[in-house]
């Protein structure tokens, strides 16, 4: 089935001044959905996400944060965190004209989901958290984006090199996937300093006092072998929330190559949330 598919644009306040964020949106009528991506990526991670949702009805609009994709991409740490793209979000909502929406991400894109129910939970009808990074990920996250960061920062020729690499491929010429991975590189060395040093040196995630509390409904995707994602992070979140669908996936790979069930599974919980008249009480896991 095919769908409408629209870019668009806003602006946020911040402390380094006015900034521009880029969306896209899929199909029409007022079951939003939002999905957000991973760290550094881009929104176009969600493209498959987002069209399969939309043929089943849904209005879905996928975000660039900011510092990510096609949004601005300041050079100010102090303009980036967990909280500052969770207001962005809910900014978002507000350009839309939606009073609530699914919220979902990936990695980075589901802690800021859970921000998001944290800090607006009236906007939010339900959230889609795939490979959430909490407690157990700390070491190897830092182990993993740390040295990144001080590239970025005192060696900015290989973010730099890298960039214009990048630019030079067309997209068109390559893998969809392979097409995000050269999005993702693409990126000044200020920024992806930035971007960094605000998220390893800000609040990754809710608490668990403020994650306890999320009342609506979550699907909750992780996976085994993956010590940034670590499948025990997965598992503590689902003890925690109240009313949790737990989908596990055979690996990282299970969304991006073989998409189906999850892709169902997302769609069917969005339509499920927009459907019930009432916040749902029920707690049910399925592994």
């Amino acid at each position: 089935m095919l769908v409408s598919e629209r870019i668009g644009q806003f602006f946020v306040e911040s402390d380094g001044g006015r900034d521009r964020l880029e969306y896209t949106e899929y199909g029409s009528g007022e079951e939003w959905v939002v999905l957000l991506p991973g760290l550094l990526m881009p929104r176009r991670m969600h493209q498959p996400l987002a069209r399969a949702m939309a043929a089943q009805g849904l209005h879905v609009v996928t975000l660039d944060l900011l510092g990510h994709g096609r949004s601005d991409q300041p050079a100010d740490p102090l303009v980036y965190s967990m909280t500052s793209f969770g207001e962005q979000v809910v900014a978002l909502l507000d350009h839309l004209g939606a009073e609530q929406a699914v919220i979902g991400g990936t990695s980075l894109g589901a802690n800021v989901s859970l921000e998001v129910a944290v800090i607006a939970p009236e906007r939010v009808k339900g959230l889609v958290v795939e490979m959430p990074v909490l407690d157990n990920a700390l070491v190897a996250g830092l182990l993993a984006f740390v040295p990144i960061m001080l590239a970025a920062r005192y060696l900015p020729f290989t973010a730099n090199t890298l960039q214009k690499a990048s630019r030079s491929v067309p997209r068109g010429l390559v893998p969809f996937w392979a097409g995000v991975a050269l999005d993702t590189v693409d990126h000044r060395a200020d920024s992806i300093a930035s971007v960094l040093h605000g998220v390893i040196y800000g609040r990754l995630a809710p608490s668990s006092r403020q994650r306890r509390a999320i009342r609506t409904p979550v699907l909750l995707v992780g996976h085994p072998i993956d010590p940034i994602h670590p499948f025990v992070d997965a598992d503590m979140l689902a003890a925690e929330l109240p009313d949790v669908r737990f989908e596990k996936a055979t690996s990282i790979l299970e969304w991006r190559t073989r998409p189906e069930r999850l892709t169902r599974a997302a769609a069917d919980f969005a339509r499920e949330c927009w459907a019930a008249p009432a916040p749902r009480r029920a707690r049910t896991r399925k592994r």
